[in-house]
């Protein structure tokens, strides 16, 4: 995951959901952008560990007023997707997160220069510096965009 907050205290770079590491402040961090990195396969989760793991980081997300992840389930050596990749798919395609995604692309559906691309961009300019990794599609990758903080499930 992409450090993007600071701590209030000593003003140190800092994990969103940690103490401080510098400074063992527990005071909620200042954001640097609405935009957040999420690797949701490392330390090679079971594909429930991992669905847990999304399930946890979207509620924290939110709370601190994220509204786009852009997460990184990898594609499988298979060559035809992964476990992890297909259950993520799945819970977004049956509504599993659907009390807080508002929408979902993807990363094959948005390569460089389509009209999902330049409309992701249009929505959420944060997520620009995550695009370049979607130059071709990148069928490891999805970008959620979350909905209103705390909505009822």
């Amino acid at each position: 995951m992409i450090h993007i907050a600071e701590c209030p205290d000593c003003g140190n770079t800092r994990t969103l959901f940690n103490e401080c590491p510098h400074c063992g402040s527990a005071t909620p961090p200042i954001l640097s952008g609405d935009t957040v990195e999420l690797n949701i396969k490392h330390g090679a989760p079971t594909v429930e560990e991992a669905l847990d793991r999304l399930t946890e980081n979207i509620r924290h997300f939110q709370e601190l007023g994220i509204k786009a992840i852009v997460l990184i389930h990898g594609y499988g050596s298979s060559g035809e997707g992964g476990r992890i990749k297909w259950a993520i798919h799945d819970a977004l395609e049956h509504n599993r997160f659907a009390d807080r995604v508002e929408e979902y692309y993807f990363g094959e559906q948005v390569p460089f220069g389509s009209s999902e691309y330049r409309l992701l961009l249009e929505r959420r300019p944060g997520l620009k510096r995550y695009l370049k990794h979607f130059k071709g599609g990148n069928a490891g990758m999805t970008v959620l965009l979350l909905g209103s903080e705390r909505r009822s499930a």
